[in-house]
């Protein structure tokens, strides 16, 4: 189990896992520099430059990462990745320094047992990409830690994904919902340049959706561990409400656990405290339907300037437990993606799950 950061001391950090340079042979007009400088603008936190495997036949590191533009001040920090992309599906690997691709690569037509055993060997992180539709992913569950349920601005295309991962947190598995822009062109540098791919630019970019991570520290590794225990909440984009999603076990009004988290029930109520941090959009009201074991459980509303909602239920002493959230409400501008807005609608965010008498190695 990963270093897990206490309530009081951890660090909330926001970035982009899924977004595709020039070395992702479909992509255009989008090298690793300004993919960088567009997240440094936006005030992201972290990165993950994801491209194809496929297109350099899996030598991720002699090209992603050795593009002399793969560099950042420490005001961004880099994670190591690709797509890993395959005819069962695509994955992304998530790692906090340099590992051997190569070798995930070469195994992907292997079955789930040899690809898992290499996946342990490498100590990445694997996650299941757009999990639903032409790519979807057509391997074990079991051997990755985390699910794209939030593929793009287009929040729409993902209530298959949202199906999926609910199956999955059902069967047992404690599995991390995240996010992923998939944005793989960039905007012209002069009008005259502009292409079909511009528009999708300005539609779908580094940050629709942005996944936030409760870290212990502001380190690549600290942000890979918290996306494995899954301390995470997606946002519609950088500058939308954060879903802040506790529990208050014992009744004395200070929250003891927070999404990702794991305890044995005892049969007593637990509080739930719901809470959008950052900016709001004025006065306005924001719905937050509660998910429980995969089932709609309740709807709460907040208006206001602070917006902090509270249920009680208690969960099951026998069987698992689990309980997640959704908030719509009025868009967030996104004035540097300006057609983002059309595209996510009302959905604002969204937690991961609190979890219940789960199996911990899972």
């Amino acid at each position: 189990m990963p270093p897990v950061a206490s309530l009081s001391e951890g660090v909330w950090l926001k970035g982009d896992l899924h977004v595709h340079s020039r070395h992702s042979k479909e992509s255009s007009n989008n090298p690793e520099s300004k993919i960088i400088s567009f997240s440094l603008s936006v005030g992201m936190d972290y990165v993950c430059i994801t491209d194809h495997d496929n297109h350099v036949n899996g030598d991720v590191a002699n090209n992603t990462w050795a593009d002399p533009e793969f560099r950042s001040d420490s005001l961004l920090l880099l994670l190591y990745g690709a797509e890993w992309t395959t005819t069962r599906g695509h994955g992304n690997v998530f790692s906090a320094r340099p590992y051997d691709h190569q070798r995930l690569y070469d195994v992907r037509d292997q079955r789930d047992v040899v690809v898992g055993a290499i996946k342990k060997e490498l100590g990445i992180h694997l996650s299941a990409n757009h999990p639903s539709g032409k790519d979807h992913f057509g391997y074990s569950y079991d051997m990755v830690n985390s699910i794209e349920v939030w593929n793009s601005a287009i929040w729409s295309k993902n209530a298959n994904a949202i199906m999926i991962w609910d199956d999955m947190l059902s069967s047992g598995r404690k599995l991390t919902g995240r996010g992923g822009s998939d944005a793989h062109h960039g905007s012209p540098e002069t009008p005259d340049k502009a292409t079909k791919n511009s528009y999708q630019a300005k539609a779908n970019y580094v940050g629709t959706p942005t996944t936030w991570v409760f870290a212990t520290s502001r380190t690549t590794q600290a942000v890979v561990d918290a996306l494995t225990n899954g301390r995470v909440a997606v946002s519609a984009n950088p500058f939308a409400p954060r879903v802040e999603f506790y529990a208050d076990l014992n009744g004395d009004n200070k929250m003891d656990m927070m999404m990702g988290d794991n305890v044995r029930a005892t049969g007593k109520p637990v509080k739930f405290r719901v809470q959008l941090s950052g900016k709001t959009v004025g006065d306005s009201t924001y719905t937050i339907s509660v998910i429980k074991n995969g089932n709609p459980f309740g709807t709460l509303q907040t208006t206001g300037k602070q917006h902090i909602v509270e249920f009680t239920d208690t969960p099951e002493t026998i069987g698992r437990t689990y309980y997640r959230v959704e908030v719509t409400g009025p868009s967030t501008p996104y004035p540097q993606v300006p057609g983002s807005m059309a595209l996510s609608g009302n959905m604002v965010g969204l937690s991961n799950p609190i979890y219940f008498n789960f199996d911990p190695n899972f």
